[in-house]
Formats: structure tokens, sequence, C-alpha cells
């Protein structure tokens, strides 16, 4: 049966806050699928039909085809809404319309792949962007997404397939979304559409059959989506569940939840827990509840800490539960976490406790709908090895004393008031001296109270006087009831007591997690940050208090407002393995004091060293917990700071650049006038003047303005690329005719390298820019010229393999540094600074801009056994059609 109850008001208020935030918002439906090909823009198309034939008002805003005739096919007949055309790099893209359906307002629009980029310029850099402003204007959206764009699955379908995408949706978006309907489609049929051709185009199928559409890869993303949808349902019917304060649990999912007793066992138990979980494929949360009767017992509070660290290192969630008794706090926290299965140690009960059932047993009684485990304890030690027993808890015999002297001093004041009152209204002072222990001084003199006041009723102020025998049956009853309200009071009191101070310990962390994230909120600079921690850190847990930052190179380095001296090799080793070492831990338990890594989203950011004035003082889970989140409150200060120093240095650099490309467009115009005049003047010399010496010196001459002339122009069109981008000009050219005007150019460079050229007669035409093409030869060519000796042979080879056509141009020179060939490309970036062949480092970095331009890419590569080959890797696009004339 269902047990619903009385809504809590404060959960009752914040729902009808959010529906009401939720009515004025659009509604998102998000067609959720493995990978592509699984049909989610089919499914969103078929039920954008349905709505239109409804007559709602509906518009296609994005709908991604792919060449696919059956969803091609189910666009026809919708309304559409205009794409935006964008100049992107010499070309025309279309892109979404975000204001053009904002001012349309449909009641629904349809956004087809919910994790796009946008190009540069356009409002929001990512689609689900504009998404959110569609639904913030009350249009209701549907999208589609595939498993591997989740934010939180990227690494995970990363490590799987052996290919990470880089457009990313964050979960709160998906956890968001109104509806997730799975699209799901089996392996094998998913093949049999791919190679139908009903995903890709042949020859796309061919090549992502062989790496991402693998079936092992098909089958593990086909688990994760359906996991994922179903820890959003679930999440779905645990709002549910709360909204309506529904106590039963529905055992929907495996939950396990493991109650800890403080004891020698429990460390076999989470091990057992773990194994469980494993097989059950389930969530497990290690639970201890924080009873009164064992917050004195260091050692049960030891034996918890270590079985709470075990947990969290074997996967599961922990936590501790403050209250009294341990069965209602297990069976509360189940039903709140809607757990189905509870499992605990055996416990041997004492037989003097024969009248108190076990916890396992109460909640199998109180509660049947829960499932049971009760594990067996763990192998006992022999008699050989057996620990020493520990020593008989001290008793703390002053409270007692106090106690003792309270009841005393009731007993002299009710002798006073005995002349106004009669006995039996002075026992209420005997009472409220019981309330009075209890509260001061907790259960156990409370209860020496409630006896000794009796004691001291019947001994000083029932007939016979100053003897403890009883003249009247009748003050039996009496002195057992006083007895057993004497008891209750002073027993609730100490309850209370207990609350009290857990509820001031909570009160406690919460405003030390608020201050520091206060003061670290305000804090823009990594000293700042170091000087607020020294000073929080050290006034909270009460140590001495140590931070390591990485340098540059990752090596940790003590920061110089230190109270401790840090090792700096132990802090090494926790920044690298991300793991606490030191006092208290399993790792270099030698050193004096505990160093925390400082874990932030993207990666640790530090180590906090701390010496404590007391060892025992991370005994508590909680304090642990409590350092844990002040650490990760630290390292998110950290992390901002960081990355509010990179944009700091990235717009340095980007207003470097814009003044050094000004710079040099200037200069360049007003160096290539004169140079100009020099290379006309030198040529028009060569012809006109005789003698070999004359002839060879104005050769020269001509020779080294052309060289500069093509600096200058590289100069400029870096310039002129950096600021204004790409413009093409694209006409059908043969390579043979680019490469033709390119050798000839350099005639004079390339006098001294035999050249030869490899280009097969049916090479395809190439759609491209040829002056700008020639200008990526020429500089390939004169730069194999330059860093190779004279005599050096140069080849240039271009073939036809598949889609794409492949230029080489190859040397048999010194070949690239050592260094990563990539950076050759990077403006003023040169191999070999020692080279005495000059240049800017502007060549390459110009080629690199025009190849990519063309929707090509450029590599280098060491030519075995010596040399350099760049590689040109141009799309061989469908050929146009010849005039038959």
């Amino acid at each position: 049966m269902m047990s619903e109850t009385r809504p809590n008001p404060d959960q009752l208020l914040a729902g009808i806050t959010d529906a009401e935030q939720q009515a004025a918002r659009g509604k998102l439906k998000i067609f959720f699928g493995a990978c592509p090909g699984v049909g989610k823009t089919y499914a969103m198309l078929q039920s954008l039909h349905q709505l239109h034939d409804d007559g709602e008002h509906i518009l296609v805003g994005v709908a991604e085809t792919h060449g696919r005739t059956a969803t091609m096919q189910l666009v026809d007949g919708l309304p559409r809404l205009p794409m935006r055309e964008v100049e992107y790099r010499g070309r025309t893209l279309r892109e979404f319309d975000l204001d053009a359906a904002l001012a349309a307002h449909p009641d629904l629009i349809a956004v087809d792949e919910l994790a796009h980029s946008n190009l540069e310029g356009s409002r929001h850099s990512k689609r689900w962007q504009d998404v959110e402003e569609l639904l913030a204007a009350g249009i209701n959206v549907l999208s589609t997404l595939n498993v591997q764009h989740l934010a939180s699955l990227n690494d995970t379908v990363g490590r799987i397939t052996g290919i990470r995408v880089r457009e990313t949706v964050p979960d709160h978006v998906f956890n968001q979304a109104d509806d997730v309907v799975v699209i799901d489609l089996p392996a094998d049929e998913l093949l049999k559409r791919l190679a139908e051709g009903k995903v890709y185009m042949p020859d796309a199928a061919q090549r992502a059959r062989a790496h991402f559409f693998r079936k092992g890869n098909l089958i593990a993303l086909r688990e994760l989506a359906l996991r994922r949808a179903a820890d959003r349902v679930d999440a779905q019917m645990s709002d549910y569940r709360r909204t309506r304060a529904i106590e039963a649990v529905w055992p929907t999912r495996e939950r396990l939840l493991v109650g800890l007793s403080g004891t020698a066992e429990d460390e076999h138990l989470v091990q057992h827990a773990a194994q469980l979980a494993r097989k059950l494929e389930a969530d497990w949360i290690v639970a201890y509840v924080d009873v009164p009767k064992q917050q004195r017992d260091e050692r049960a509070a030891h034996r918890v800490a270590k079985a709470l660290t075990l947990a969290a290192s074997l996967g599961a969630e922990t936590t501790t539960l403050p209250g009294t008794d341990v069965a209602d706090e297990l069976v509360s926290f189940a039903k709140q976490r809607n757990i189905n299965r509870v499992i605990l140690g055996h416990r041997l009960r004492p037989l003097w406790r024969f009248w108190r059932h076990a916890t396992a047993n109460r909640i199998a009684h109180q509660h049947p709908e829960l499932d049971l485990i009760v594990i067996a304890r763990g192998p006992q030690p022999n008699s050989e090895t057996a620990k020493p027993k520990a020593a008989p808890r001290r008793i703390r015999w002053v409270p007692y004393l106090w106690a003792t002297l309270a009841c005393l001093v009731a007993s002299a004041v009710a002798w006073l008031l005995l002349r106004v009152f009669d006995p039996s209204n002075v026992v209420m002072l005997f009472l409220l001296t019981v309330v009075i222990v209890a509260l001061r001084w907790g259960r156990g003199p409370g209860a020496w109270a409630a006896f000794l006041a009796v004691a001291c009723f019947d001994f000083f102020f029932v007939p016979p006087l100053v003897s403890m025998a009883v003249s009247d049956v009748q003050f039996i009853f009496t002195f057992a009831l006083m007895l057993g309200v004497a008891l209750v009071i002073g027993q609730l009191t100490a309850r209370f007591r207990h609350e009290a101070r857990m509820a001031r310990q909570r009160e406690r962390r919460a405003i030390t997690l608020a201050k520091l994230s206060h003061d670290l909120s305000g804090a823009l600079t990594a000293e700042r940050i170091e000087e607020i921690a020294l000073k929080s850190f050290k006034g909270d847990f009460r140590a001495g208090i140590g931070l390591a930052l990485p340098d540059a190179a990752d090596r940790m380095r003590a920061v110089k407002r230190n109270e401790i001296l840090i090792d700096e090799s132990i802090a090494q080793w926790v920044y690298d393995h991300a793991q606490p070492a030191g006092a208290g831990t399993a790792t270099l338990s030698a050193a004096g004091a505990r160093y925390v890594p400082l874990k932030a989203p993207m990666r640790v950011r530090g180590v906090l060293a701390l010496e404590f004035e007391d060892t025992a003082a991370l005994d508590q889970p909680e304090e642990q917990r409590l350092l844990e989140g002040c650490c990760n409150q630290l390292a998110l200060a950290l992390e901002r700071v960081h990355f509010v120093e990179v944009a700091q240095n990235t717009l340095v650099a980007i207003e470097g650049e814009r003044m050094r490309n000004t710079l040099l467009s200037a200069m360049s115009h007003d160096l290539r006038t004169p140079l100009t005049t020099i290379l006309g003047a030198a040529q028009t010399a060569a012809m006109q003047l005789h003698g070999e010496s004359t002839e060879t010196l104005v050769t020269s001459i001509a020779d080294q303005a052309k060289q500069m002339l093509r600096l200058i122009e590289n100069l400029l069109d870096m310039a002129r690329l950096q600021s204004q981008g790409v413009e093409l000009n694209r006409q059908w050219q043969s390579l043979e005719e680019i490469l033709g005007v390119a050798l000839h150019d350099l005639c004079e460079p390339l006098r001294e390298h035999p050249v030869s050229v490899e280009v097969p007669a049916d090479l395809p035409l190439l759609h491209v820019d040829a002056l700008l093409m020639q200008r990526v030869l020429v500089n390939l060519l004169d730069n194999a010229a330059k860093h190779t000796p004279a005599g050096t042979p140069i080849d240039i080879r271009a073939r036809h393999v598949g889609d794409n056509v492949l230029v080489e141009v190859s040397d048999d020179g010194p070949g690239l540094p050592q260094a990563g060939a990539d950076k050759l490309f990077n403006p003023f970036e040169q191999g070999r600074p020692e080279s005495a062949t000059g240049g800017a480092g502007l060549g390459l970095a110009l080629v690199r801009h025009i190849v990519e331009a063309h929707g090509a890419t450029i590599e280098a590569r060491q030519r075995s056994p010596k040399g350099a080959v760049f590689v040109i890797t141009l799309p061989a696009s469908p050929q146009p059609e010849m005039d038959s004339a």
C-alpha cells in the first residue's frame, strides 16, 4: 500500500514557486539516442507532423537531414524558418536564425542537434544557449542529442570509442528538460542501416564502420544512453515522492544502505557490501548513526572514521546521521533516499539486555517492506594472535560529585521550604534539580541525581526522619513514581542537550563554510587567497597551516607565509596522485602534518598541509567532511584566479598581436615601394651593363631584392589574414599550371637544387584560389631551398587518394627540429634559430592559413632516412562538366 501523508509546508511552498516559474517558460523535449543514425531527427519530425495536423503553430528552425532521403521527405510540408547566411573564411554558411525565431514566436519550434557549435560572431557560442533563450521567451522546443555529447559522459565515451567529441551540452540542460524520449536501436539493426547508406554516404559509412561504428562501441553507447535516461527518470520519481511526502519505499532500483555500529567488524561489513554492490550494480550508501551513548567512545569514533574512509575509497557515498535511535534513523534515511535494502552486521547481544531487541530485529518486525541483509562477523583472531583486551572506559567522577552536591543543596533548600509547604510540594524541587543536572552534565549524572533525589527525600522528609525506613506503605508508590518521572525527565533533558550540541556543531560547520566562501569570493589574486586560507584554516581546525602551489613546471613550492615547514617532496606526491598523505593516512604516515590535495573541477590546484594540535581532530566523519568542503572552496578559488589570469594574459596577447599586425602592415607598405624601385633598377641595369663582375653584382642585388620582396609580401598577407580573414577566388585550376608558375618565380633560389616533379596526367582539377595556392607552393619550395645545402634534391609529388588530392614537397636536408613539428606553423617560429638562412618565420604560418581556408590540411613529417616532407591534403571536389564543343 502506498502511504501518502500531509506534505511539508516548506516543500509545498517551494513546489508552488517552482511551478509558477516553470509556467512562464517553454517546455523542452529532447529526443535522446546512443549515436548518429538511430532516428532521433526522424522521430522529432514525425512528432512535428502530428502537432501540425492538430493545428498548432509550429516551425522547423533547424533540421539536419545529412542527405537521408526519408528524413528530407518528412521536412517537406512543414513550415520552415529561413536560415541566416553567415560569411565565414570566404565561404557563405547557413545558421539558425535566433532573432527570427523569437520574432515569429511559434507555439513550438524544432532545433536539431542541441550540441552544435555556432559560428564565430553569433550571439551564443552553443546552440543549447539559443534554446535556453527560446525557452525563456515561452517557446516550446524539440531537439535531439547523442549520449557522447553529454558533458559528464564525454570522457567515458572517448575512452570507449577512442574518439572524443568537442561539442558538449552541460548536464543541467538535459536534467531540466521537461521530457526525454529515448530513441533506441539494436546494434545489428543500426549496422544494417549503415551498410544500406541510410546513415552516411558509402565512403563515409565505410570509414565510420571501421572506427566509431564498431559493434562493441554501439553496445556500450546504447547501455550508457539507457542508463542515463534511467537516472533521469529515477530523479523525477524522487522529486514526486518528496513533493507528496510519500514515505513508502518504491523498489524501482537497487540501492543499498550499510549501517555501521562502531565495532571492529565494520571494515568487514563495508568490504562485503562493496562486493554485493558490484554484483548488483547498485548505488550504495554507508551511514553511521551518532547516538549519544557512543560519543565519548574514542575507539568507536576511530573505527567509524576508518570504515567510512574505506567505504569512500570503494566508491560508496558516506554520511553520519545524528539521532538517539539507530533503527529509526536508518529506516527514516532509507525511506528518504528510496533505498530498498539495508545491510547490517550481526552482533551478539549480552544476556543481561534480554529486554532490548537488536537493531536488525526491530527493522525486520516494524518495517517488513525493507529487505534486510545481516552479515556474519568476520574471522576473529585466535588466542595466540588476539589483541590485548582494551582497558575499560574511564568514568568521569567529577560530574557525579556535582550531581551529589546539587541534591544535597536541594535538600537544604527543601528543609527551609517545609516551614511553608507540604512535603508533597517539595518533590518538584528535586525534579528541577534532576533537570538541571541532566542539562549540565548529561545522562549518567542525571540518572544518578534521580536516584539520589528519591533517597534524599526519603531520608530527610519522610517519617521516620533521618532514616531510610518508611512508616506508610503509600510512600513506596510515591518514591517509585518520583523516580520514574525523574528518570524520564532527566533522560529527555539529556537528549535535548545532545541534539542542541549537534545543532551547534552543524551551525559551526555551516558558518565556517559560508564565511570561507564569502572571503574567497572577493579574492582576486593568489596571494590574497593564500592569506585567507592560512588565517581561516588555523582558526577553524586549530592546526598549524601550510600551503604549497605549483609553479610553471608543475613543481610544488611552499608559499612564504606558511606557519609550518612543508616537505615539498610529500606535497609533490600528493599533487601528482591527487590523494592525501602524511599523518593519519596510510601513505607516508610518519610525516608530522597531513597533506590534502586541493581538487578543482579541472585539476589539482595545490596542496594544503595541516599540523593538528589534537591528533584525533579528524576522527569524527563530520569534521572530515568540513575539511573536504573547505578544501573544495579553496581549490575553486585558486582555479577561478588561474582562469582570470589566463583571460588577462590572453587579452594582452590579443592586443599585442593587433599592435604588431598594425606595425607590420605599416612597415611593409613603407618598405615595399623603395624595394620595388630597387628591384626594377637592378633588373634594368643587368640588361644594359656589360662585364662579368658588374653583371654578377647587379644580379645579386636583384636576387636579394626579390627575397626581401617575398618577405614583405608575407608580412602584408599575414597582417591582412589575421585582421580580415581569407577571401578566396575559387576557380577550377590545374595543379601543373599552379606549380609551373611557382617554379618560375623561384628559378634563382632553386638554381642549385635539382627539382623533380611527379604529377599524374589524370590528376583531377582543383577548385582553389590559384594565386593563393601559388603562394603556398612558393613558400614551401623557398623554405626547402633555404634550409638545405646546395645540391640537395627537392621532390614534388601529387597523387589522388580517395576523396583527396595529396601534394607532397620533400627534401633530403637535415630534417625537422627535435621539438614538435606543429610549432613550425606558428607565426614568427623558426625551426632552427641557429641557422644563418634568416627569415621572419612567417612563410609556414601563412601557408597554414591559406590551406585551412580551402578546407584542407597540412602537416610536416620527418622523411626516412633523412630530410623533411610537407603534405597538403586537398579535397577532390566533384569535377565540372566539360563543354563537348
